[in-house]
């Protein structure tokens, strides 16, 4: 039987996506493209490792506020807004099977945004125009303002100052851009998070709560 996709090769490689077998050169070529593929498919999984071994550094045209510095102990200082970021995102995720690296990286980005015109005196605020990214940043802003409330009644320290969301914002795009591959429908920078902030079973359930490193 030919492709299904090309209607030329033989099909010879089970997509999970379609529920049915295409040809090899679709596969690759239209991945998280046009194929929206699970996370467990075997060919994806085999084409991130191979992604991420041959992997080239963020270009300077590419990197994320490329003119913003800070220490990596700044982060790590700081390690309960990362995880608290990142948790919400993956929460969100749980409830919107279709947000993609883009969608989420673009809802970082706008809220890294605001963040810093805040962090200057000057309130400026542009969520970004797509529903899910907006819903994202929406969430993620929402979780912020009870997260710094918490943490303060939680552990008697001040809450995060603007800039300093705003640079753990910067952090987090950093590594989105780095692990996502830019195609349409990746998820390796959500992949990324969910190996390194994995969610209880329930997760969808649970309250949100600050984890300690």
């Amino acid at each position: 039987m030919s492709c299904p996709i090309c209607e030329k090769r033989p099909s010879k490689r089970f997509c999970p996506a379609k529920g049915e077998k295409i040809c090899a050169v679709c596969c690759g070529r239209e991945r998280e493209i046009t194929i929206d593929c699970p996370s467990d498919c075997p060919h994806l999984v085999a084409a991130h490792r191979y992604e991420a071994e041959h992997r080239k550094p963020i270009s300077a045209e590419e990197f994320p506020y490329r003119d913003v510095q800070f220490p990596a102990d700044f982060v790590y200082a700081r390690w309960p807004a990362v995880t608290a970021i990142a948790t919400t995102i993956l929460r969100f995720q749980i409830e919107n099977k279709d947000l993609s690296d883009g969608s989420a990286l673009a809802a970082i980005e706008a809220l890294a945004e605001t963040y810093r015109t805040l962090g200057t005196g000057i309130y400026y605020e542009r969520p970004p125009d797509a529903p899910l990214p907006r819903a994202l940043y929406g969430q993620i802003t929402q979780f912020l303002q009870e997260f710094r409330g918490d943490a303060a009644a939680h552990t008697g320290s001040p809450p995060l100052k603007d800039s300093d969301i705003f640079h753990l914002l910067v952090f987090l795009l950093r590594v989105g851009k780095q692990e996502t591959n830019g195609r349409p429908r990746s998820r390796g920078f959500l992949e990324f998070l969910r190996a390194r902030f994995p969610l209880p079973a329930d997760a969808s359930k649970e309250a949100p709560r600050i984890i300690m490193p």
